[in-house]
């Protein structure tokens, strides 16, 4: 199954004067060059939650869905038919989070893995991911909680390749491990859910 796109870099403007020429003293100070736009997407508002009871999925934790994604629990994900399915290194999915009525090709999906550090259960869950690379980790935060996230890319290593993956990891206060993970067609759509992502992780609650 396939399953959390570097921040995005802000770059500064450069204050340029003619060549040869030197500013007159008396002359009011120039405005400040405006910052550049942002590469990243523009942040969205929870419109409902996830993860609390009464909710399509059952988790350890709760965290905000922005609009249009549509969550579903994933039935008998511990049946062991299924395993090459459900199950990735020590993380077994419980629930997907689709954004196709969002107009996004790709899904959140949260796992969980038995108690143990978090950064252990997310480095067993990307090595597990056949044709990894580029894996980058730091240490966050998911709403209050600390937490590990890591992106890297899946397929092809070439530019045109490869594809961009991000997730993140907390342990809840019972110590389960819980996994968020973005996945999508391609970088495009990856980065194009990236809000979707980040509104998960800065609302995350543990229940």
């Amino acid at each position: 199954m396939r399953t959390a796109v570097p921040a995005a870099l802000v770059a500064a403007g450069l204050l340029l004067t003619a060549c040869g020429t030197l500013p007159d003293p008396a002359a009011p100070a120039a405005p400040a060059a405006p910052e550049k736009a942002t590469a990243a997407a523009p942040a969205v508002k929870a419109v409902a939650a996830l993860g609390g009871p009464g909710t399509a999925c059952a988790l350890p934790v709760s965290f905000g869905l922005a609009e249009g994604w549509k969550p579903e629990a994933v039935k008998n994900p511990e049946d062991p038919e299924f395993a090459a399915l459900t199950r990735q290194g020590p993380a077994t999915v419980r629930c997907e989070v689709d954004a196709k009525p969002s107009g996004n090709i790709g899904y959140l999906r949260v796992w969980t893995a038995a108690k143990g550090p978090a950064r252990t259960a997310l480095e067993g869950f990307v090595r597990a991911e056949k044709g990894s690379s580029a894996v980058t980790y730091r240490e966050t935060e998911a709403g209050a909680l600390p937490a590990t996230e890591v992106t890297y890319s899946v397929g092809d290593k070439s530019a045109e390749g490869a594809e961009e993956e991000r997730a993140f990891a907390v342990a809840t206060p019972k110590g389960e491990v819980v996994i968020v993970h973005l996945g999508g067609l391609d970088t495009d759509e990856h980065r194009a859910m990236l809000p979707a992502y980040e509104l998960a992780r800065t609302t995350l609650k543990a229940l």
